[in-house]
């Protein structure tokens, strides 16, 4: 009965209600929202390549102009040991000339690169110096071959200038390559921090994007499977929006509520089966059980009507004394009856189990005589109490027994042997039946899970059964081999206080 109020436990109005509110929401689908999180990571990649491009491009840039500037240098360099060479030797300048107009011609070509380093002004004096050098150079060459008397103080000057001009062509060109070594070494420094920089942000973008991932699909996943565990319970509440957008797993709660409808009116349909197939039941035991007495009275009463004056006092009296025998066995399946029916919820006290199987047992007395099963109930001398609730326990031995006859179609032998284990009372139940098939074993105690023919049985009786055991804090086990029979056995705690 407890499942059965849990699956009408939602109406069909908040069914409804539910799906509503999870389809009113704006969708913004996971598909979309990991698309764009990947094309964002694509496009930080790209822009850090990019800058990549831009930078090596930069680099590849200054590192030509350091080997221009490192030419024009090697051509001031030689011209300069030529110079020395006609100083100190009297050499021909000739060579130094040809160095300085391969000077002129690298600078030239390299005009543009030269204004970006180290600014047009620099470069007019660098390109001044450099002619001035190459006219000094020249006129020295004409002093020592021309006719015109040079005298010694004249010459010194013009050796002076040509030192002087020579060493500022150097510093020049040496002054650029340091600018351009210095620009070039600050450029490959801010290269690695912004490549450090872009690998740090596009970490942080990774794991936002697998946090995201986990928190829009797995925490999902693990939302509806806690509705699979509540439901399993018995609890079909319907699914209420949780998020604020709709998304893949919105239709999935949308299915799921709409099963969990269709499962509400199936189980009620179910469990209004279930009723009338018990009211059947009780019919039918109510007419076994009340029927024979009845029969014995209306029999004895009758032959005592009729015989009243012939039939002597004490035969009288023993015909009397069997018809208030009927009354009372027929009293006594009432108040069985009632027993069994009874309800109530009080707390556990200590229960004698011997007693709860002896009614149980009186109960289908006459059904098991009609289905020729003999029934045989065996207990250990002083089975201590146990804990637990009179009617609920008789109810799970009633569903076992009636399960067992059904087992046994043809008849046979239930024994029910009950014996102390440890701090537990265990109770075998063993039936002659046709036994359980192993791929069904496993399922028995499921709700609703029958093998029997439709009409013929709901599932729910051994269901029931283990929820009251575990109510108990019990355990029932079964066991079965096809066509040697089934043993469910019931272990129940000892009552821990006295009756």
């Amino acid at each position: 009965m407890m499942t059965a109020s849990r699956i009408i436990s939602s109406s069909s109005a908040d069914l409804e209600s539910a799906e509503r509110a999870l389809k009113q929401r704006p969708k913004f689908s996971i598909r979309l929202r990991v698309a764009l999180g990947f094309m964002l990571t694509f496009a930080l990649i790209c822009a850090v390549t990019l800058t990549g491009i831009v930078f090596i491009s930069k680099l590849g840039a200054k590192q030509l102009f350091i080997e221009k500037a490192g030419n024009y240098t090697f051509e001031i360099q030689q011209a300069r040991r030529f110079e020395k060479n006609f100083l100190l030797y009297g050499t021909d300048l000739f060579d130094a000339l040809v160095d300085v107009n391969n000077a002129q011609t690298v600078l030239e070509a390299s005009r543009q690169d030269f204004i970006a380093t180290i600014g047009e002004s620099a470069f007019n004096r660098m390109a001044a110096n450099l002619k001035r050098y190459h006219d000094l150079l020249e006129s020295l060459e004409k002093m020592g071959t021309g006719s015109d008397v040079v005298t010694a103080d004249q010459r010194g000057r013009f050796q002076s200038e040509l030192r002087r001009s020579g060493a500022e062509l150097v510093t020049d060109a040496a002054n650029a390559i340091d600018q351009e070594r210095l620009s070039f070494h600050t450029w490959l420094h801010t290269s690695k921090i912004i490549a450090v920089s872009a690998l740090v942000l596009i970490l942080l973008i990774e794991t936002y994007i697998v946090t995201f991932i986990a928190r829009q699909i797995f925490l999902p996943f693990k939302r509806f499977e806690s509705y699979m565990r509540r439901i399993a319970t018995g609890d079909f509440s319907p699914i209420t929006p949780v998020k604020r957008f709709q998304d893949e797993f919105t239709d999935l709660a949308v299915a799921v509520n709409r099963m969990l409808k269709e499962i509400q009116d199936r189980g009620n349909q179910l469990v209004e089966s279930r009723k009338m197939a018990a009211i059947g039941t009780l019919t039918a035991g109510i007419a076994h059980e009340i029927n024979n007495p009845l029969n014995n009275i209306s029999l004895t009463t009758e032959a005592l009507i009729d015989d009243f004056q012939t039939l002597p006092e004490e035969e009288k009296l023993d015909m009397l004394k069997d018809i208030f025998g009927q009354v009372e066995r027929a009293g006594a399946t009432v108040a069985n009856l009632l027993d069994f029916t009874q309800r109530d919820r009080s707390a556990f006290k200590p229960t004698d189990i011997r007693m709860v199987l002896e009614s149980t047992a009186a109960l289908l007395q006459n059904e098991l005589q009609l289905s020729h099963i003999t029934l045989t109930l065996t207990a250990e001398p002083d089975l201590p109490l146990i804990s637990g609730h009179h009617q609920n326990l008789q109810q799970v031995f009633l569903n076992l027994f009636l399960n067992a006859k059904e087992a046994m179609p043809g008849g046979g032998e239930l024994s029910v042997k009950s014996i102390r284990q440890e701090s537990l009372v265990r109770i075998e139940v063993r039936d002659t039946g046709v036994g359980i098939p192993p791929e069904n074993l496993g399922r028995i105690f499921d709700p609703f899970f029958t093998t029997k023919e439709v009409g013929k049985g709901m599932g729910l009786g051994l269901s029931v059964s283990f929820g009251i055991v575990e109510r108990h804090h019990g355990t029932i086990i079964a066991k079965s081999e096809q066509g040697k029979g089934s043993t469910f056995t019931v272990l129940l705690p000892i009552s821990d206080r006295p009756d």
